[in-house]
């Protein structure tokens, strides 16, 4: 008898298979990274189509096959999809965590339960509106560099431990640098900056719903450099994401290069 398993997971992406199939790359709780066929999912009078689109939070039984697996049976837990696709600064955010997601879970069937539960979280956080996009995909993406072991030194130096703040701040060095640490190239991002990244990856939300836009814009380019200089290539959906901080907030650079 053909052991069919049941595990409850994010859809990542799609992409065409055939006429009617699709290969769908999910996150999940227990399995980690699955890539399965969905077939007929194309077809109008398919059961579950829908249910497998981008951003869907579902339960899922597969069949173990040769190559890929298949999908035989797929129910909703939570319909992310749909606030989501209604909103093109969340769904921007929302397709920039599914992709780090994806860049992240590079073994396929390596349990991950803990960035599972970041892009649940972080989905949540989107699909419900109540906190801003920005913030939401700044906080996951700084966690997310936690989880694979890449957080930026915020409030110490990266390179000798020197409990700061510290003015210093240098991608390549692993974050916040000290006098003697400093290297060129180095930016000097304000206070306020590096309180807000230590907030959003404690999960201080009322600091970092307090923070100005050119706040979060500053600490965003930032997070984007690092989480980038570290999977050492652009998130092709990163320049989609629509910031609106950044339009009151005003032109200005990080911070003076030294």
């Amino acid at each position: 008898m053909v052991n069919l398993y049941r595990d409850t997971g994010v859809v990542l992406r799609t992409h065409k298979l055939g006429e009617a199939d699709r290969i769908v790359t999910l996150l999940t709780r227990r399995h980690g990274k699955v890539r399965a066929v969905a077939k007929g999912v194309r077809r109008t009078s398919s059961r579950f189509g829908a249910r497998l689109e981008p951003f869907g939070h579902v339960d899922v039984q597969f069949y173990p096959g040769r190559t890929l697996d298949v999908i035989t049976q797929v129910e909703t837990v939570d319909a992310f999809a749909l606030p989501l696709v209604a909103d093109y600064q969340r769904y921007t955010a929302a397709s920039a965590i599914a992709e780090t997601a994806d860049r992240l879970s590079a073994e396929e069937g390596e349990p991950v339960l803990k960035l599972y539960l970041l892009v649940v979280g972080a989905l949540r956080a989107l699909a419900g509106g109540q906190r801003d996009a920005s913030l939401v995909l700044d906080a996951f993406f700084l966690r997310a560099m936690a989880y694979a072991g890449w957080a930026p030194a915020i409030t110490e130096c990266a390179r000798c431990g020197l409990p700061g703040p510290h003015a210093a701040f240098n991608v390549a060095a692993g974050g916040s640098m000290c006098p003697d640490c400093r290297i060129a190239g180095s930016v000097h991002p304000s206070p306020e900056v590096l309180t807000l990244l230590d907030a959003l990856l404690q999960g201080e939300w009322a600091v970092a719903e307090s923070s100005p836009g050119i706040t979060r814009r500053d600490a965003s380019g930032l997070v984007a450099a690092h989480l980038q200089w570290h999977l050492e290539r652009q998130l092709r959906s990163l320049p989609l994401v629509e910031r609106r901080a950044r339009e009151t907030a005003g032109p200005g650079p990080v911070g003076s290069a030294g």
